[in-house]
């Protein structure tokens, strides 16, 4: 609890000398501030629900090791990435647009094409930190996979692959083994009997997301928090990030998701983008104070594809500049 409040303290919202009873849009320092304490408390969630242990830590710290000391005469490979930019020669594609086409897919889906418990996420968080002996960031992409069974078995993998290679995914083999990039470390690998859900996976996990736009919006409000009566978008996608981690959406429920952020308002779209892991996008983008949210939803489907943030303006505080990425989330089936 120590570590919300310092960074509550750092977002200051409303400052002592501003006066009674202010009500304002954030500045782009308490912008920042806020956005690295939802980023922080989405990590902490994450941490609990995988149960990484210190030995998780160490060989994180070795993988980092090994990519910074290999290579020496190419570029750093913990290197931030770069923001995704949209293809200068395509039509942006209306969400309503898209949610129409989803909801299409959704009314021919077979009874059976329903949503699974657990995801298959790759992911990169700046790492902020504030002070002059602050060190400079070195954060190594991740990918996460987990799995739950309908008998409440599942299984957890949590890989730090190559920060040169951020597009390479986790391999599930044939004969159910997970293939690992050649060079990636395995910071965290477990499989749990049947029963082991209930205790692990944690209420969002047992809570089958509803195919009701404005039902799906409650639910995330109510398990995420802020996404039910946020004034602005930011927070929606926020929660729709934790949903993610939890659930992989059938067609149904996608649909659902995209006619909500059709209807919340406060994306515009900004065209055709290629992501992280090589596959074609939507890119709708939602601008804040000194940040910017793009959700990325596949074309023909409305599947959520990927979340980047984005700094628009410099962060002294933090030693970060406009146009450093803070954070991308890009999901698979």
């Amino acid at each position: 609890m120590g570590d919300e409040l310092e960074l509550l303290r750092a977002a200051d919202p409303v400052p002592a000398g501003a006066g009674r009873w202010r009500d304002r849009p954030l500045d782009a320092r308490a912008e920042a501030g806020l956005a690295r304490l939802l980023h922080h408390t989405r990590t902490r969630r994450a941490g609990r629900r995988l149960m990484l242990r210190a030995e998780a830590a160490v060989l994180a710290l070795v993988a980092v090791v090994c990519f910074l000391l290999s290579d020496a005469g190419s570029t750093p490979a913990a290197a931030a990435p770069g923001p995704l930019v949209p293809h200068a020669d395509t039509r942006p594609v209306p969400l309503a647009e898209l949610a129409r086409r989803a909801e299409a897919r959704a009314r021919a889906a077979a009874p059976g094409d329903g949503p699974h418990r657990g995801s298959h996420v790759q992911s990169w968080y700046l790492s902020m930190q504030e002070g002059p002996d602050a060190a400079p960031p070195v954060t190594v992409p991740e990918e996460r996979i987990t799995r739950w069974n309908a008998d409440g078995s599942g299984s957890e993998l949590v890989v730090a692959t190559d920060p040169r290679h951020p597009g390479r995914p986790v391999i599930h083999d044939a004969d159910g083994h997970w293939r690992t990039v050649s060079d990636g470390k395995v910071l965290h690998r477990r499989t749990y009997p049947a029963g082991s859900e209930a205790q692990r996976g944690g209420l969002a996990s047992r809570t089958r997301p509803p195919t009701d736009p404005a039902k799906l919006r409650a639910q995330l409000g109510w398990l995420y928090g802020g996404a039910g009566g946020a004034r602005t978008v930011s927070p929606l996608l926020q929660a729709l990030s934790s949903f993610r981690g939890e659930w992989t959406p059938g067609p149904r429920e996608t649909a659902a998701v995209v006619r909500m952020l059709a209807d919340a308002g406060g994306l515009r779209p900004a065209g055709s983008v290629t992501d992280r892991l090589g596959r074609r996008g939507e890119a709708y983008v939602h601008d804040g104070a000194g940040l910017r949210q793009m959700v990325i939803l596949d074309p023909r489907t409305g599947e959520l594809l990927g979340l980047e943030e984005t700094f628009t303006t410099d962060q002294p505080d933090f030693k970060v500049k406009a146009g450093q990425v803070m954070s991308y989330e890009a999901w698979l089936p």
